[in-house]
């Protein structure tokens, strides 16, 4: 209750850091492995070591709870290399996309959580996402485009449309209009036309696929009409 212990314990642990240090167990090494997009200034003031302090008073496990807070860190391993060199190991989230929600566009990865909200251009390859639910949805769209090497490189932009499906903007403009149910049917559909005809290619406005065994496409000026190439559910 009158704190000697502690004022004791503590003592005691200063002269053993001191000791230790005194005979070369001090930092002089800090190494980072697996750093792509953690910004490395936030990861030193967090580590909030110098050069030359005793390396037993760093604390691993303090240091892994505050790196896994960084939003690009997924995992942590942190580690002292005795006798003067402590070790990162980071496990980064992989960025998916980009979500545009109530006037801001963050960088997301696929279980929704925001990576980053600025300095963005080098993620601008990535797809577009709207919707304020479409993050938790988006992994299987990706997915099944990325399967479909016709269709991946147009696609710019994926609006969640009613909470159901999906609405595809390729980079020409074109909208493809994607069914509730199949999504993987649909967009295998869709390369086939522009594998076989080059649809995507046209002058046209949208492509609507809602329909299980019709392809509707709708002109620029505003004509409808239904694809005719024999494209079924029941061929695919």
């Amino acid at each position: 209750m009158s704190g000697a212990v502690p004022r004791l314990s503590h003592g005691a642990y200063k002269s053993f850091y001191t000791a230790a240090a005194d005979r070369g167990f001090v930092i002089n090494n800090l190494l980072v492995e697996g750093r792509e997009n953690t910004d490395p200034d936030v990861l030193r003031a967090l580590l909030n070591v110098d050069r030359g302090d005793p390396i037993f008073a760093f604390d691993p496990a303090e240091a892994k709870d505050l790196i896994e807070r960084i939003s690009w860190v997924r995992e942590a391993h942190v580690e002292r290399r005795l006798p003067d060199t402590v070790y990162i190991g980071l496990v980064e989230r992989v960025p998916m996309a980009l979500w545009q929600n109530k006037g801001k566009v963050r960088l997301v990865d696929s279980e929704g959580i925001t990576l980053a909200d600025s300095r963005l251009e080098k993620f601008s390859d990535l797809i577009i996402l709207v919707g304020e639910s479409a993050p938790r949805f988006a992994p299987e769209l990706i997915r099944l485009l990325s399967a479909e090497p016709s269709l991946k490189p147009r696609a710019e932009a994926a609006s969640w449309i009613g909470e159901r499906r999906w609405d595809i903007k390729m980079k020409n403009g074109i909208t493809a209009k994607m069914p509730e149910g199949d999504l993987g049917l649909a967009l295998r559909r869709l390369a086939k036309a522009q594998e076989d005809d080059g649809l995507l290619d046209k002058d046209i406005e949208s492509v609507d696929l809602r329909e299980e065994n019709r392809i509707t496409i709708r002109t620029r000026p505003g004509a409808v009409m239904e694809y005719k190439a024999a494209i079924k559910g029941d061929s695919i």
